[in-house]
């Protein structure tokens, strides 16, 4: 093992320094070579897919093709953008050539019922552009409205949330003000921007009087009843100390200036916004005991180790992730060294992006998995209990990817309807001269087998074949048929719609939580389905993905012989409720007692 790591190492010397990051190689793996590195050969699962034609200008075909295995169960998408209305570009300002680390981020996905009529909708934040001169300006932001199963009408304008005053980025959505309407955060260089949700199809702007006034680059962000008073509080990650002043030239080869990478940057300070439980809210970071530096990429607020409070993990990028373990009496304890999550297998800080939760063993502990540079693993820590963690990629079959991606947004859910979650990676490169030549990459579909994951295979034509600009990701029932659909945001390249049309021979139940005494969102519940095969567990969580916000109701798919008997809540400040399922396929709205 340790020759072929000496290999790999001595063929990445060539690399810049900012990108030297070891690749994993599974010694029972076939390997072939390209590009200088050692590319593992990919076990799949055949998939299908349905797609309307790509447009002539549309990203070019992935080269690379992976011989399916044998056909076990099949994955299928549709590709439903163009018939939706959904018609939308984040746009990073490439075309000015500046070339700014701020055009690597990217634009995220938010999922919701804004107008509350039962159907999902969608938020896009729009980018932004740069110059003339030292200028850096806002993108409008795109709401599409559902008005019939995957038709969407265009309502940015007159619902008041286009106007964007920042170069924008991430999108985080959540009832702050414990009204029934969601409202919607958005991030970006230079500043916040909260729309408050008027409850008639309109938002109004309120960070000023909400006293956000946090003016750093901001990338993801996420919401949570910390201190478990009833009303949300706002977590918001930073990521580096960008400005024009001091944006140096950077080389990916000796004649091709580039992006920087992040080494070349300072991380910024997080922070953590309290409630002040009439709209307002304060920065109480310091009292929370937050740690300094960081460049958070990803968020997610959850209990993570089930004592009724919210914990929050932070991707950061090539500096050490953070686990805050919620003390339960207003403080944190920052535990990502401790707890095992911090670092990859081997100690080493990865560069992290995307982040989700789920319980891939089916052990009724919510694990994380982080979706990182290439060269790196993605990470998939399994959840021991008491808050230790271990990292399990190489049992689980996440080595086998090779190192050639570079995650950013990810979503795990029940793709298939077998009853475990599987992953979704939107992938892409973060500069625009690749040493490996893959600035656009294929988006990955793990399945998950007995808590091991195999990739699915697409041909070229669909979607998931081909290779994009991959950054923001977020999963849903969009059309509430009762399976997951998912929604892509790419870098200058149009947003994606896919609809799950994947066959089903069993049930489903999804639900939503509506707190009382806890927050409206019951930030930090956590569900366990009943079934004569067993449980499972469901959290309610915030943040997650990538600068995106994925549908916030909770789905099991259920397979044939599979009887659902109920299900337990657990409450976010320790109530525990009970409700039966006398009906199947169908969603159910859940009061906290």
């Amino acid at each position: 093992m340790h020759i072929w790591r000496n290999f790999i190492k001595t063929k990445l010397s060539a690399q810049p320094e900012s990108y030297h990051r070891a690749p994993r190689v599974g010694i029972l793996t076939p390997l072939r070579c390209r590009y200088g590195v050692l590319v593992l050969a990919i076990a799949s699962l055949s998939a299908g897919c349905r797609n309307e034609p790509a447009p002539a200008n549309g990203p070019k075909e992935q080269t690379e093709s992976v011989p399916p295995a044998p056909l076990e169960n099949e994955i299928a998408w549709t590709d439903v953008t163009s018939s939706s209305g959904v018609s939308f570009t984040y746009r990073n300002g490439r075309d000015a050539g500046v070339l700014s680390i701020v055009e690597s981020l990217g634009g995220g996905v938010g999922m919701c019922d804004y107008d509350r009529d039962g159907q999902m909708d969608l938020i896009l934040p729009g980018g932004g552009q740069f110059g003339p001169g030292e200028q850096l300006t806002g993108r409008p932001t795109g709401l599409f409205r559902q008005i019939q199963p995957l038709q969407f009408s265009d309502v940015s304008a007159v619902s008041g949330l286009a106007p964007s005053r920042y170069y924008t980025h991430g999108c985080t959505i959540g009832d702050y003000d414990n009204d029934g309407f969601p409202d919607v955060l958005i991030t970006g260089y230079g500043g916040l921007q909260l729309f408050q949700n008027l409850g008639d199809g309109t938002f109004r702007e309120v960070q000023q009087q909400a006293q956000l006034t946090d003016s750093l680059w901001s990338s993801s962000a996420g919401w949570g009843d910390v201190n478990n008073d009833g009303a949300l509080d706002l977590y918001v990650a930073h990521y580096a100390d960008w400005s024009w002043t001091n944006n140096p030239p950077c080389f990916s080869r000796p004649d091709q200036r580039d992006v920087c990478p992040p080494r070349s940057f300072r991380g910024l300070d997080d922070i953590l916004y309290l409630s002040n439980g009439d709209g307002s809210f304060r920065d109480a970071s310091q009292e929370f005991g937050l740690r300094s530096g960081g460049k958070g990429l990803g968020v997610l607020l959850a209990d993570l180790d089930l004592d009724a409070d919210v914990d929050i993990y932070v991707c950061n990028d090539t500096e050490n992730n953070f686990l805050y373990v919620n003390q339960g009496q207003g403080q944190f304890e920052e535990s990502g060294i401790l707890a095992g999550v911090a670092t990859d297998d081997r100690g080493v800080a990865n560069g992290s992006m995307g982040v989700a939760t789920l319980d891939f063993n089916s052990d009724l502990h919510p694990d994380v998995w982080v979706a990182n540079f290439e060269n790196e693993s993605f990470a998939l820590y399994r959840n021991d209990g008491m808050m230790q963690f271990t990292h399990v990629s190489g049992n689980a079959g996440i080595f086998t990817l090779g190192p050639i991606y570079v995650g950013f947004g990810t979503a795990a859910g029940d793709l298939d309807r077998d009853g475990d979650e599987d992953l979704l990676v939107a992938n892409g490169h973060v500069v625009y001269f690749p040493q490996s030549g893959r600035l656009q990459q294929l988006p990955l579909l793990l399945m998950n087998d007995q808590g091991r994951f195999q990739r699915a295979n697409y041909d070229p034509s669909c979607y998931f074949g081909r290779a994009h600009h991959g950054r923001g990701l977020a999963l849903g029932d969009i059309d509430n048929d009762g399976d997951l659909d998912c929604v892509f945001s790419n870098n200058n390249e149009a947003t994606a719609l896919q609809r799950n049309d994947t066959p089903a021979t069993g049930h489903w139940i999804g639900v939503q939580l509506i707190g009382t005494k806890s927050s409206r969102d019951a930030i930090g519940a956590s569900v366990v389905l009943h079934t004569n095969r067993g449980d499972a567990i469901r959290s309610c969580y915030g943040g997650g993905s990538y600068l995106s916000q994925n549908d916030s109701r909770m789905f099991w798919g259920l397979s044939v012989g599979v009887d659902p008997t109920g299900i337990t809540i657990h409450w976010p400040g320790g109530k525990t409720s009970k409700t039966p399922i006398d009906r199947l396929d169908r969603y159910i709205t859940v009061h906290e007692p």
